[in-house]
């Protein structure tokens, strides 16, 4: 059932917040307030993992189910939302899909990324390296030293292992089932002494934990634990990599790994994706 036709967002709010703020308020006042209403009912709306309910928006927007009504007619009047006829739920309209997506087109991933990321390095002193996936699979396009050096052959430009290296499996958990099968198979067939891992068990591992670690396994010394950018498809975009090596206190690498989460988590929401 569609809901009825009314006053615009700006009459709305000025309805809404007369009683909270007296008749006297100034209108402009309550017509800057309607807007940051209508977007709080826009974000709760974007938030929802699906259609949702009205009182469902209601309650993620903090407003009684009828203010939600209201606002959310306005918002389908101009193409931001819009509500499925046969189940009455509420969803994000084609002006908002376009919005958005032409706010991605405008962001740098890694631009965005490569400042936060340098900034964890800062405050925890563990180098760090940042990947993206090239034709040749993993590729380090950044690398941000620590405190205490870590001394290794790889610079910017290395290729890692898919199958290898944390930085690998980080990309691997994230792939499509048939992208997946297909980066396996090459990789194995670019290095017969791959080792032989179990993808699904990887796979379902760093998707629960959000990180992949390895110990030693691709530099004898060093520890490495990932992190992945996602894009809005649920891809790695980049991945971020924290090194280690015994210098380091492995009583600190938890908390050090929950800060380079939020880091990416936050990232990831920036560009508009959903954190695991």
């Amino acid at each position: 059932m569609r809901p009825p036709k009314t006053k615009d967002l700006a009459e709305t709010a000025a309805d809404d917040t007369a009683g909270a703020e007296g008749d006297d308020a100034p209108a402009a006042r309550r017509g800057i307030q309607s807007v940051e209403i209508g977007l709080r009912v826009l974000a709760a709306l974007a938030a929802e993992p699906q259609a949702a309910t009205l009182g469902a928006v209601a309650k993620r927007a903090d407003l009684s189910a009828s203010q939600a009504h209201r606002y959310l007619a306005s918002l389908i009047a101009s193409g931001m939302a819009r509500q499925d006829e046969a189940s009455g739920r509420y969803d994000l309209g084609a002006q908002a899909i376009q919005i958005g997506l032409a706010a991605l087109a405008r962001t740098d991933v890694f631009a965005v990324a490569d400042p936060a990321i340098a900034e964890f390095t800062r405050e925890t002193g563990r180098s760090t390296l940042v990947a993206a996936r090239g034709p040749l699979g993993p590729t380090i396009v950044r690398w941000h030293a620590g405190r205490t050096p870590v001394i290794t052959s790889l610079a910017v430009g290395s290729v890692l292992p898919l199958l290898g290296s944390a930085t690998g499996h980080a990309f691997l958990a994230f792939m499509g089932e048939e992208e997946r099968i297909g980066a396996v198979a090459q990789a194995k067939a670019d290095d017969p002494r791959a080792p032989d891992i179990d993808v699904a068990a990887i796979r379902d591992k760093v998707r629960r934990t959000m990180s992949a670690s390895v110990d030693e396994l691709l530099i004898p010394g060093l520890r490495a634990t990932a992190v992945p950018i996602l894009d809005i498809q649920g891809r790695a975009a980049l991945v971020v990599t924290m090194m280690a090596t015994p210098a380091f206190d492995r009583n600190d690498d938890a908390a050090i790994l929950g800060k380079l989460q939020a880091t990416c988590k936050a990232l990831t929401e920036r560009l508009g994706a959903r954190w695991q």
